[in-house]
């Protein structure tokens, strides 16, 4: 239904075993936290604490885990305080990037973020220089047998889906952000298991990347910005053409 970044996949695939590891337990716990602190801890009358639920069972996030964080969001276990503050910039060859963030401490968010854009041949911009490149889509990835055009068209499509992607093993599901819900909700009747569920920014202009140093570049940013603690996603509007993707993959 649309074109795709093979390093999207390669990608997917090399940090999958990862999935279940420190950094996205702490940035879902934040998610989880603001959203209970923001509209309670009832996910039924709490709409943004439902899509942080579903992004915790995706990672397979402990019940203790996510149970701690609703308490403590709802000041029950000491009160949460983040503030969440979007940041926009360019990485190399023109590639726009947005930076969402959960900080109880802005001055400490805005310096990791300008530095590693500093020193990542990037910079920063101002507030929505980027932002109209990117539209907010709800967003679910699937692996394994469920992985299969013919199994999941009907599906989706009916469910509100306006975009199914399937390569290298690897299907992508993008819909507009009210169809979030009705999606999952099909997903767990069939027992189909997400590797993400969230609602996301997607690019509506991409820049092409026919470069291998420009590439690596590009992706030496989004994952020295993905590491920093403040940090919740990271959004680039990069598609790397398929020889770099193969090139990078052998390195």
């Amino acid at each position: 239904m649309s074109g795709h970044s093979k390093w999207a996949n390669i990608k997917h695939k090399k940090e999958a075993a990862d999935k279940v590891k420190g950094k996205a337990f702490s940035r879902i716990a934040k998610e989880i936290m603001v959203a209970a602190k923001m509209g309670g801890a009832d996910p039924d009358a709490n709409p943004r604490l439902r899509s942080a639920l579903a992004a915790a069972k995706a990672v397979n996030m402990p019940n203790a885990n996510i149970d701690r964080a609703i308490k403590k969001g709802c000041g029950e276990l000491g009160d949460a305080v983040f503030e969440e503050i979007v940041y926009e910039g360019y990485a190399a060859g023109g590639v726009a990037v947005i930076v969402e963030c959960l900080t109880d401490n802005r001055n400490r968010s805005i310096s990791d973020v300008r530095m590693v854009f500093d020193r990542n041949n990037g910079n920063m911009a101002g507030s929505g220089a980027v932002a109209r490149m990117f539209k907010r889509q709800a967003h679910f990835v699937i692996s394994g047998e469920w992985a299969d055009e013919e199994k999941l068209m009907d599906l989706v499509l009916e469910a509100g889906a306006n975009d199914l992607i399937v390569e290298d093993g690897v299907a992508e599901i993008w819909a507009d952000p009210e169809f979030f819900e009705p999606l999952l909700k099909v997903f767990e009747e069939k027992g189909i298991p997400t590797d993400e569920a969230e609602v996301v920014r997607r690019p509506e202009m991409v820049t092409n990347i026919t470069d291998a140093a420009i590439a690596r570049q590009v992706l030496r940013l989004v994952e020295r910005m993905e590491d920093l603690d403040d940090v919740q996603s990271v959004t680039a509007n990069y598609e790397i053409d398929d020889s770099i993707a193969d090139q990078l993959e052998e390195e």
